[in-house]
């Protein structure tokens, strides 16, 4: 007789969004320096911030269409498989420190270089963006980043002619990360994406959650965000970012290539193999709510894949 045990990352579709308390609006706090973020966050053992002081003014390009997701729920429901396979990692990912925190250019590029994370805040403008974000797991939530576009770091490393695809790589602290001892992942956790991706507008670096530096659990201290793409396309800590001429195969893909590949768009008419897309659970209510394609990003990202509609999107 076969018995299949699950392993951590298979989980059904009861188990993406917990029961929680009603969606409340919360008010926004402006970035207002180290100082001020610091007596907003947690005091957990190891938390730092890399972030200096500014402030970032909120851009109304991208609208969300809902209210926020309650803070707490969005900072306390995480997956992050580096410190374990459960949603409840943010005690664990405070050891993993924030700063200092280099960011490496490398690969096919004409400037590959190492940037301290507070010299690369001081060459970007910042700005607040309020986007929706939709889990593979069919759930979602509507938070405020703070961050500049990724197009701003490609043109930092110049991409050679060849360049066309780019890979972001997490952090590995095997001291911290509990979860690298798993040796049935295949660490490091890698995601990709086309050049012209990386180059879209929607394309986002995250340095700030609600006004305050990205949590250690969020991904802090930068992240990369598609946001019309599910969430596990959107790497937490990146340490690396990789320009190739070859597609990268992602930490998921990898892992699971029947249930996860490299397109990865939010689409409500592909089910996952274990659950349907069609609806979306939003984080810190009860509502369910339609999932759109791409997120409801569609006229900022749909010229990307013309001529695409034999790919597989999702797959």
């Amino acid at each position: 007789m076969l018995i299949r045990i699950r392993r951590g990352w298979e989980l059904p579709e009861t188990a993406a969004t917990p029961e929680s308390m009603v969606l409340q609006r919360r008010s926004l706090m402006r970035l207002a320096g180290v100082a001020g973020a610091a007596m907003s966050l947690p005091r957990l053992a190891g938390a730092q911030s890399a972030m200096p002081a500014m402030n970032a003014p909120r851009s109304e390009r991208f609208r969300a269409g809902r209210d926020l997701t309650p803070e707490k729920d969005a900072t306390s429901y995480n997956n992050y498989y580096e410190f374990g396979s459960s949603k409840s990692v943010a005690a664990a990912a405070q050891k993993l420190p924030q700063s200092p925190w280099t960011l490496k250019l490398d690969g096919l590029v004409d400037k590959p270089q190492e940037i301290d994370l507070s010299d690369l805040l001081k060459r970007v403008s910042l700005e607040e963006r309020v986007l929706r974000h939709r889990c593979v797991e069919a759930w979602s939530m509507i938070v405020p980043w703070t961050g500049f576009p990724m197009a701003e770091l490609v043109k930092m490393a110049a991409p050679t002619s060849a360049a066309r695809y780019v890979m972001f790589e997490t952090v590995q602290d095997r001291a911290r990360m509990p979860g690298l001892r798993q040796s049935w992942y295949p660490w490091p956790y890698q995601e990709g994406c086309t050049l012209a991706e990386a180059m879209n507008e929607l394309c986002f670096m995250a340095v700030g959650l609600y006004g305050k530096p990205v949590p250690a659990q969020n991904g802090g201290p930068i992240r990369v965000l598609f946001p019309w793409k599910y969430g596990f396309k959107s790497g937490k800590a990146i340490t690396r970012i990789h320009f190739t001429d070859t597609r990268p195969v992602s930490f998921w893909e990898k892992l699971q290539p029947t249930e996860y590949g490299f397109w990865a768009n939010v689409n409500p008419a592909v089910p996952h193999p274990r659950w349907s897309q069609e609806t979306e659970r939003l984080l810190g209510s009860r509502e369910r709510v339609p999932t759109q394609i791409f997120n409801g990003y569609g006229e900022f990202v749909a010229p990307l894949y013309a001529g695409l509609e034999k790919e597989p999107l999702f797959l």
